[in-house]
């Protein structure tokens, strides 16, 4: 099975063995990432969709096809493992893709794409015809906005319950954590936490415990919404700006995050996002700092991350970075290897472009 690791995509695989490929969104299009034989090092297989800046990358599971949404562009998608694309967007009004999730809707696999601006758009025939569900902005929208320019709200996230797909949970970055119970025919808006929402991570085995990453640190809640505890700030020692959290599906009291030390506005002056990987064994109650091959506060942001469990005592975890690295650990984030180095930036938007400047 191959694993896909990009800003928008999914993050959290369950496979029967150690997958021997990793699809890596960049900004100039698709890396096929292959293991060397042996399973020593990883070298770079092929490319596509060059010139592309890939926000998202999904593989839909009951085709295998290979779906990747595009910053000001589009959505593509491949049914012969990437060496053909078709441009599918039918139905698209809005060309600027954040996010893509799949989801099993009665019995058929459906697929959503999220957008700037903030819509969302879902498709049951694999990208022909999309529809857009539109009660996602009859909700409040008078404070969503993005402290960048143009100053305009994306959909940055899309989960879903894990026991009923039409319970969605859509991020909106800088605009709240929006929730619908009837597939997205309504939503309503979540308080408790932080406006500027990234990351809605849901414990499979606890569905009412979900975590919220944001641009004020790590929201937590036990009951399902109702209340909220702020996990960490803006000062916490594992970084005051999280966006990626990751569950272990089948110990879901591991948890890791990967958080730069301050927010993209400080990068601009700085050019260092001091980004670290912290990990929890106690359903983050307490953290420790990840090194072992591992930088400590990396100069890039970690812009995509993923968590493979294969089925053993251990698990693997992939990172890449707004300056064009990927890191590896096949035991569980105790050991790093950085895999590759000199790709395009792993980014959201222009993330990149206070980081490889200087």
């Amino acid at each position: 099975m191959a694993l896909t690791l990009s800003h928008g995509g999914d993050t959290i695989f369950s496979t029967a063995s150690r997958s021997e490929e990793v699809l890596v969104g960049t900004k100039e299009g698709i890396v096929f990432l292959k293991r060397n034989v042996g399973g020593s090092g990883w070298s770079i297989a092929r490319r596509a969709l060059a010139n592309k800046h890939i926000h998202a990358v999904i593989i839909e599971p009951d085709s295998g096809a290979i779906i990747a949404g595009v910053t000001e562009d589009t959505i593509y998608i491949s049914e012969d493992n990437g060496e053909t694309w078709e441009r599918r967007d039918d139905g698209i009004t809005q060309h600027d893709i954040y996010s893509l999730a799949a989801a099993k809707v009665n019995g058929k696999t459906r697929i959503f794409a999220g957008t700037q601006p903030a819509h969302l758009f879902y498709s049951d025939d694999l990208g022909r015809h999309w529809t857009e569900l539109t009660a996602l902005r009859s909700v409040d929208t008078s404070d969503w906005t993005f402290p960048g320019p143009p100053h305009v709200a994306h959909t940055k996230h899309i989960n879903f319950h894990p026991e009923d797909t039409n319970t969605m949970f859509i991020g909106i970055e800088v605009g709240g954590l929006q929730k619908s119970t009837d597939g997205g025919q309504t939503f309503t808006r979540i308080h408790g936490m932080d406006t500027d929402v990234h990351r809605t991570v849901i414990n499979p085995a606890d569905p009412n415990r979900i975590y919220i990453t944001g641009g004020d640190g790590i929201y937590v809640t036990s009951d399902g919404c109702e209340t909220w505890e702020h996990l960490t700030t803006t000062e916490h020692d594992l970084g005051g700006y999280p966006d990626f959290l990751l569950l272990h599906p089948r110990k879901p009291e591991v948890v890791l995050v990967a958080a730069a030390h301050h927010g993209p506005g400080s990068w601009r002056e700085s050019h260092f996002a001091g980004t670290r990987i912290s990990r929890s064994n106690d359903a983050g109650k307490t953290w420790e700092t990840l090194g072992n091959g591992l930088p400590d506060r990396m100069k890039g942001s970690v812009e995509a991350m993923c968590l493979e469990d294969w089925g053993g005592d251990t698990f693997s975890v992939f990172a890449a970075t707004a300056t064009g690295e990927v890191w590896c650990s096949d035991d569980g984030g105790d050991h790093w290897e950085e895999i590759m180095t000199g790709l395009a930036p792993i980014s959201k938007g222009n993330h990149y472009a206070s980081l490889v400047t200087a």
